[in-house]
């Protein structure tokens, strides 16, 4: 049982339990009925507005806050783009604000990708899932639980937050915060990047 909820407590594996069981349960409703389908378009709006209002809730608590300490870290390369070693000196408002903008143009990159494949290629079942999978990462969500739930700044809630992954360990290079690695990418010349 323990095994099941901490399963259950990593995102993705619970938005896959998610998915297989609504999915299921999508199969079975009469897709044909225009009232099924307009329930369901109804729905995933009310999701979609509910989600942003969150984030816009969110940035608004960031905002008045106005956490002006200094955040320094270093990013590691990334093989896949090419991209080198960079040490970043931003803020802590301002790294908020960055992450809960990046929440928010995934809102509306979701919202094309639903438009796309419900009203041009007619699937309806994805209705369902988007109305669900979206509040709930919105609730889990780094940004919301500090700023709307009031957590602690700890653990995995330290900034910078280590990438989601699917399997703990299997993520790739996570930011480095410690003193060592901040003072070599400030010797080799590898940062300087500052966040407005």
């Amino acid at each position: 049982m323990a095994d099941a909820l901490k399963i259950l407590s990593n995102p993705a594996l619970s938005n896959m339990a998610i998915m297989l069981l609504v999915t299921q349960y999508s199969k079975r409703l009469p897709w044909d009925d225009p009232n099924t389908v307009f329930y369901a378009r109804c729905c995933y709006v009310a999701s979609v507005v509910l989600v942003m209002g969150i984030y816009l809730y969110t940035r608004m608590l960031i905002t008045k806050k106005k956490d002006l300490t200094t955040l320094k870290y270093v990013q590691p390369a990334n093989v896949a783009s090419g991209q080198e070693e960079q040490l970043i000196t931003t803020t802590v408002m301002q790294y908020d604000l960055e992450q809960i903008s990046a929440a928010i143009k995934g809102v509306f990159t979701g919202l094309a990708m639903m438009g796309f494949m419900h009203l041009y290629m007619k699937y309806t079942n994805p209705l369902i899932i988007q109305s669900i999978l979206p509040l709930k990462g919105a609730l889990e969500h780094n940004e919301v639980k500090l700023h709307v739930f009031g957590k602690a700044a700890s653990g995995d809630l330290k900034r910078p937050f280590k990438a989601a992954s699917l399997f703990s360990g299997l993520g790739g290079a996570e930011p480095l915060t410690d003193k060592k690695a901040i003072s070599e990418a400030e010797t080799k010349g590898t940062g300087g990047v500052k966040s407005d």
